[in-house]
């Protein structure tokens, strides 16, 4: 990320002169495009941006939205809103990125200018929103709304970790089951019958699988570990990302809850960027950039398009066949009536209490999966061992 100092000009022929960060001059352009501005000149300064020592997570950040939407509205101005939170703020880290923002904002640049000179601290969305409100003079309302945005994306988010400590702690009790049968179990009953004449095929082979895992058990963390870092590194490439994220979409009633999940998070975030007052590819483009599935990514290039040649978007949201037809249904009502942000508004509480029932179904459908592999797991070990047994009693009874 590069620093330029520009010089631009807007509608009316008005010369304006700052600084900007951006990958390239190509991405400096369109930033500037964004503000109604035209570059005129632009030079790329020496020095790069720094990295930000702090990021922003949605706990947080729905937090520092909270306090400044807050302040806004009580009618206390950004430099002063943000000189109190510095001075409220516990995080070293925190603090020193905020101190930074308020620093430039002092010296007269705008909150979303400041923002975006500290790439990667806070989503695009909360930038894109803070700008919005800037432009349209409703900076207040536009933090309340961005406030309530990410209040309820981390109770989202909270739900889904509280959802998943019994399922994570079931895997782990499986882990530990099977390891202590294969390592601990079984090999007591095979010294017992070590010197039996015909001893099962099934036990043979569990015999083999424990003798492995008791003989060359760092084999076997040593290859667990490379094939989750292998996988992880696979996942962060595009190709690999794009075949999983479309694979999961394709699972049986899996699928179908995970797309309710997604049309919660596009109907919410479509809903305030619109309201915001930006235009419609914008919205639609920040919107995507919510989802966190590459497929949905790479078919909302279609919509994009569709939309910019002056189609509903309604309808070029069905064409991509990734969301619920009753959102397309109701989508559909907010462009016919003139009241979309209202609509999306309303959709997307439903689609919240769908997308937490949504989450229930997910974590209830793992829970008797992995019952049931720990307990084949379990059945297949006891069927290695009782054949034995009842050999052995068979052979003391003739005796």
């Amino acid at each position: 990320m590069a620093l330029y100092s520009y010089v631009a000009t807007d509608a009316n022929g008005k010369v304006s002169r700052g600084k900007e960060t951006a990958e390239d001059h190509h991405e400096l352009i369109a930033r500037l495009k964004t503000k109604q501005l035209f570059c005129t000149s632009y030079k790329e300064l020496g020095d790069r941006v720094k990295a930000v020592s702090y990021t922003y997570k949605t706990k947080g950040l729905a937090f520092l939205c909270r306090q400044l939407s807050s302040m806004l509205v009580a009618g206390i101005s950004v430099v002063r809103a943000l000189s109190i939170m510095v001075s409220q703020e516990q995080n070293k880290k925190a603090k020193a990125l905020l101190t930074e923002i308020y620093e430039q904002v002092q010296m007269g640049r705008s909150l979303s200018e400041a923002i975006a000179q500290k790439p990667g601290a806070f989503p695009n969305l909360f930038t894109s929103m803070v700008s919005a409100g800037e432009a349209s003079g409703n900076l207040d309302m536009i933090m309340v709304r961005v406030a309530d945005h990410y209040a309820k994306e981390n109770k989202t988010n909270n739900k889904i970790k509280a959802a998943m400590i019994y399922p994570i702690i079931l895997a782990i009790l499986m882990v530990v089951v099977v390891v202590g049968l294969f390592t601990l179990i079984f090999p007591m009953f095979m010294e017992m019958f070590e010197n039996a004449d015909d001893i099962p095929p099934l036990s043979r082979v569990l015999a083999a699988i424990s003798d492995f895992m008791v003989s060359y058990w760092y084999i076997l963390i040593g290859g667990t570990i490379a094939f989750v870092i292998i996988a992880r590194t696979l996942l962060k490439t595009p190709a690999t990302r794009f075949r999983f994220d479309k694979a999961i979409l394709r699972i049986p009633k899996a699928g179908e809850l995970l797309g309710i999940i997604y049309t919660a998070r596009f109907a919410r975030t479509m809903s305030n960027l619109f309201a915001s007052g930006l235009q419609m590819v914008e919205c639609i483009e920040k919107s995507e950039q919510t989802l966190g599935n590459l497929y949905i990514s790479e078919r909302f290039k279609e919509v994009v398009e569709n939309v910019k040649r002056g189609e509903p978007l309604s309808q070029a949201l069905l064409k991509i066949g990734v969301f619920n037809p009753i959102f397309i249904a109701m989508v559909v009502v907010g462009e016919e009536s003139g009241s979309l942000d209202s609509i999306l508004s309303k959709t997307a509480d439903y689609y919240d209490e769908e997308s937490d029932m949504a989450i229930t179904s997910l974590v209830s459908m793992m829970e008797p999966l992995l019952i049931i592999v720990l307990g084949g797991a379990v059945a297949l070990v006891l069927a290695g061992i009782f054949p034995l047994i009842y050999g052995s009693m068979d052979t003391m009874g003739q005796g």
